[in-house]
């Protein structure tokens, strides 16, 4: 069981945490939404869940809720640039199925 960021991302969480000025690491999760019937949500976490399950890549925290970690396993999160378009990419090997517009996904 595992949850990566790549060096990119890896990179721009640390940045957004230091501009905050506080912060551990970033929580992944899921929720139910949308037409495929989940989605990711990504957080700032200053106080890490006693049930968290804690992954480090790069010197980053990645905290998972154990309810999420079964639809995310092995999902390795990239930041990327395309055009003038940037944001997270996730690379989820559990996805079965995603929405045409991109915003949820079926495991």
């Amino acid at each position: 069981m595992a949850i990566t960021l790549t060096e990119k991302a890896a990179e721009h969480i640390s940045r957004f945490i230091e501009k905050r000025g506080k912060g551990q690491g970033i929580r992944l999760g899921v929720r139910t939404t949308g037409c495929s019937g989940l989605a990711y949500k990504l957080e700032f976490v200053d106080q890490p869940e006693q049930a968290d399950l804690t992954f480090q890549s790069f010197g980053v925290s990645v905290f998972v809720d154990p309810k999420s970690l079964p639809y995310i396993d092995g999902t390795e999160l990239d930041f990327a640039k395309e055009g003038l378009n940037e944001g997270f990419k996730f690379n989820n090997p559990n996805v079965k199925n995603e929405c045409g517009c991109g915003e949820s996904f079926q495991v």
